[in-house]
């Protein structure tokens, strides 16, 4: 296959870039949140064997428009981000998928290194007109379960796996 980028590592741009989440709050009602200080680098090979993402968030930087639950988040019940300040994800494989990639990978959280699958698509590359430099979209999502990263506070039935 041919790569959509020349090969070479590239830095996600905080400012064009999310680190996001959603979650079902009691069952009933979807509440979303981001990080707001991350990190990600795509080290494009040249094919995708040779290819791989990383990222790195700082897990204190939760915010979901709300300061109650925010600092809830950050407690032992969910992040103890006081002992596991960070999670990481680091990719094992990227392959083709259905006119995108499949993304296959470790994430770490609160201490629990576990194997996650992201779905995603290329959206484009173009050159930015305020330095000229070129700028490449991707989009990735996947599910996971806040139990299997020892996170089980208060979960209904029914509610936010």
């Amino acid at each position: 296959m041919t790569l959509p980028l020349n090969a070479g590592t590239y830095s996600a741009d905080a400012v064009h870039s999310s680190a996001s989440f959603s979650v079902r709050h009691l069952g009933l009602a979807r509440v979303r949140g981001n990080f707001t200080n991350f990190s990600s680098e795509l080290t494009v090979g040249d094919d995708l064997a040779s290819t791989s993402v990383s990222a790195d968030i700082e897990r204190a930087s939760v915010s979901t428009g709300n300061s109650d639950r925010d600092s809830h988040l950050q407690s032992g019940d969910f992040f103890n981000t006081e002992a596991n300040p960070r999670m990481t994800f680091a990719s094992t494989s990227i392959a083709e998928s259905d006119g995108g990639y499949t993304l296959t990978g470790d994430l770490t959280l609160n201490g629990i290194t576990a194997p996650i699958t992201l779905a995603g698509e290329f959206l484009g590359e173009a050159t930015f007109p305020m330095d000229q430099s070129q700028r490449a979209g991707f989009a990735f999502a996947g599910t996971i379960s806040r139990k299997a990263y020892g996170m089980e506070f208060d979960a209904p039935a029914g509610g936010a796996s």
